[in-house]
């Protein structure tokens, strides 16, 4: 089973949110403050870590899209994930020229995606949505709140697949 899990607002966040309330990190975010840009000092979100390696003990391939595009941002993000041993840390996508999320996601093809709701930026944001509808059938969507992390999820892959 392939999952491709959004890492920032979904599994990352700056450091500067780590003790704020889900509500204020998205007020942060809305504001663009500039620690929310600090990618190299991002941490997982609540115990994203933990949770990802039991969806791996059970031979999940993980999979991460980050929203960077630049070869410095995209290095960041996989220092972080690296720094905190996210598990198959090395699959982590990006958007190459003039690419959507929607391009990497298809061409990937998860099982699941995990995503946030894009409080701060906007719902039109959301992979999901995007996705051609022949597809979309293939791929069983989790959205979560933004910055609410992914410990509510179920740590058994068949629940996993039918949550929601």
């Amino acid at each position: 089973m392939k999952i491709l899990i959004f890492t920032e607002g979904t599994v990352l966040m700056p450091l500067s949110m780590n003790n704020l309330t889900r509500e204020e990190r998205v007020k942060l975010s809305k504001i663009r403050d500039s620690s929310v840009h600090d990618f190299k000092n991002h941490i997982p979100n609540q115990n994203s870590v933990e949770k990802i390696n039991e969806w791996k003990k059970q031979d999940a391939e993980i999979y991460y899209l980050t929203s960077r595009t630049t070869v410095k941002e995209v290095n960041e993000i996989k220092n972080v994930l690296q720094k905190y041993n996210f598990p198959h840390n090395k699959n982590l996508l990006f958007r190459k020229m003039e690419e959507e999320y929607k391009d990497v996601t298809e061409h990937l093809m998860p099982d699941i995606l995990i995503e946030d709701d894009c409080e701060s930026i906007g719902k039109g944001e959301i992979t999901y949505t995007h996705i051609n509808p022949d597809k979309q059938k293939l791929i069983k969507s989790i959205i979560i709140k933004e910055f609410s992390g992914i410990d509510n999820l179920p740590d058994n892959l068949k629940e996993l697949r039918s949550f929601y």
